[in-house]
């Protein structure tokens, strides 16, 4: 069966899911590369002594949201599906910027809001959201690995509105939740790479989530995965340099604790 014959709804579910494992996984191969060891924001040191659950697990739960995340998606696409089977024709490309910028604008609004609540919340966040924090030293594939019911909150339903809320078709959805994933994964990477696009055009960044998930960043830089406007807007923002850590490598410092 060629791909033609796959409908769009089946790959905005499913496409999103693939790119996290591939794109994760070329962060997990260049981990092992161990000339790039100047370019991590901790040392493999930290990473083994702070983090304290296995990589085993994180791919447990990884899967364990997706599996919500599937579901969810299918339910959402047959409730507001074209029964005619043709499709929707897809708009010009200046609307599909707008959809697309909207659906960026909708989806950081909503994660914002929802993460920064976990936080203020001590009961949500010792119950829910800590399980993310359990990860102190972040690294690719462990981005999605939260307790369900913050992924369903988070990330399932954030998605959901900023794909109604945009009114972008199946079609737009696979690339909107494509990179969507894809800047998540690479915020989580633990990686300052040079040349890295995305951490080049986006504040938001791995070096800006990294403060996020350190103690004394704990209640700054809420924003994700795209701009940092709520935290700026809101007081919730710590600024940050990149220097060099004694002893090699580089480490975000947040400039607050200078």
């Amino acid at each position: 069966m060629g791909i033609e014959a796959v409908s769009d709804e089946l790959l905005g579910t499913f496409v999103p899911i693939a790119v996290y494992w591939l794109y994760s996984g070329l962060y997990v191969a260049l981990d092992g590369v161990g000339r790039l060891d100047g370019y991590r924001l901790h040392t493999r040191e930290e990473a083994a002594t702070k983090n304290v659950v296995s990589k085993a697990a994180v791919v447990r739960g990884v899967l364990v949201q997706q599996a919500f995340q599937v579901a969810i998606s299918l339910t959402l696409f047959a409730v507001i599906g074209d029964e005619s089977g043709t499709g929707q024709k897809q708009p010009p490309p200046l609307v599909l910027a707008l959809q697309f910028i909207s659906a960026m604008v909708v989806m950081d609004t909503w994660q914002y809001f929802m993460h920064r609540y976990m936080h203020v919340n001590k009961f949500l966040y010792k119950h829910i959201h800590s399980k993310h924090h359990t990860l102190v030293v972040p690294y690719s594939f462990g981005a999605l690995y939260n307790h369900p019911l913050e992924g369903l909150i988070l990330d399932t339903i954030g998605g959901a509105l900023s794909f109604l809320v945009s009114g972008m078709t199946p079609r737009t959805s696979i690339f909107f939740f494509s990179f969507a994933t894809i800047k998540t994964v690479d915020d989580h990477c633990g990686l300052w790479l040079p040349g890295n696009i995305l951490q080049a055009l986006f504040s938001n960044n791995s070096a800006y989530h990294d403060i996020h998930h350190q103690l004394y960043g704990n209640k700054y830089n809420f924003s994700q995965p795209f701009f940092v406007m709520w935290d700026k807007i809101l007081g919730t923002y710590m600024p940050y340099s990149i220097e060099q850590r004694k002893g090699g490598g580089v480490e975000s410092k947040p400039a607050k604790l200078n």
